[in-house]
């Protein structure tokens, strides 16, 4: 916001002193060094023209305007935010065809209501990159990590069941997501895993990615959705232990919200706000004035012969 100011306003004392000068002080000889210097602070002697006048006090009451030094006040916010490089990892094997999972609509299925929680996060994540890597029979990157959410929010959109077989292979899904994350130079990486069944098509073992997650500087979150009998929840959470994370489990859409609003609570951005104030210095345009208003009355007065 500009703010305009004076820094030494008191300096405009000085008219008063001018003006009082101008009325009261009497008119002396000219001065050897400066000769027309008395002529800002004395009474016209019969001069026709006001043009004289107004030469002399515009120089004046400009010249201290520019002693009073003028000044424009920018204040902002310098706000540096410190994004991360998250990946959403999505279960889209034939079990997340079952319907039911959201109380006030029977007829969406679990993926449908999953893409519509993954939607709504997306969009509180305004400063990270996000990706996603969908998995099934085979696991795939469905998204690299990017800025672009419009985009984003079209992959996920054209995700569909059965584009990745029907069986569930979380391990390979994770390789590829820690894969991804490896290569990223984020301060923070986090990966949200969300299944609603067990591994049983992986070609990599168990204690295999529990090596990779534990040794990666990758946080990692494990969302069971559905019924507990349905998904492995003692598997997420050894995941979610060794990628220093939290495991969780959403028995409907409710839970499954309120599960990625704590996600994104925990992972907030990290915004540091500076409050930076810039001066920009006026003085100069009516000290311009000011010496030019002088120097024509000094022209005009001594070519009118009035000294």
């Amino acid at each position: 916001m500009n703010q305009f100011s004076f820094q030494y306003p008191w300096v405009f004392v000085l008219i008063i002193v001018f003006l009082l000068c101008a009325k009261y002080c009497k008119e002396k000889s000219r001065a050897i060094y400066f000769p027309h210097i008395e002529a800002l602070l004395l009474k016209e002697r019969g001069l026709s023209s006001s043009l004289l006048v107004w030469l002399k006090w515009i120089g004046i009451v400009t010249a201290i305007t520019a002693l009073a030094s003028p000044i424009l006040t920018n204040t902002y916010q310098n706000s540096k935010k410190e994004g991360r490089d998250i990946v959403l990892v999505i279960d889209a094997s034939d079990s997340m065809r079952q319907r039911g999972f959201d109380p006030s609509d029977r007829s969406k299925n679990k993926f449908q209501v999953v893409k519509e929680v993954m939607h709504d996060f997306i969009e509180k994540r305004v400063s990270d990159r996000i990706g996603v890597v969908t998995f099934a029979d085979v696991a795939f990157v469905a998204s690299p990590l990017t800025f672009e959410r419009e985009f984003l929010q079209g992959i996920v959109a054209y995700q569909q069941l059965g584009i990745a077989g029907k069986r569930t292979a979380i391990n390979d899904a994770l390789v590829q997501t820690y894969g991804m994350l490896s290569k990223s130079k984020a301060k923070s990486k986090i990966a949200i895993l969300l299944t609603d069944g067990k591994d049983n098509m992986s070609k990599i073992s168990a204690e295999s990615i529990v090596s990779v997650i534990e040794k990666s500087d990758i946080k990692l979150y494990a969302i069971g959705v559905g019924d507990q009998r349905d998904y492995d929840g003692r598997y997420l959470q050894l995941l979610a232990d060794a990628g220093k994370g939290k495991a969780y489990g959403a028995y409907n859409s409710q839970a499954l919200s309120q599960i990625y609003d704590e996600i994104d609570k925990l992972e907030a951005t990290k915004i540091d706000d500076k409050k930076v104030v810039q001066l920009t210095y006026l003085y100069l345009y009516p000290l311009f004035i000011a010496i030019l208003a002088l120097l024509l009355f000094i022209y005009l007065r001594n070519s009118r012969g009035a000294l």
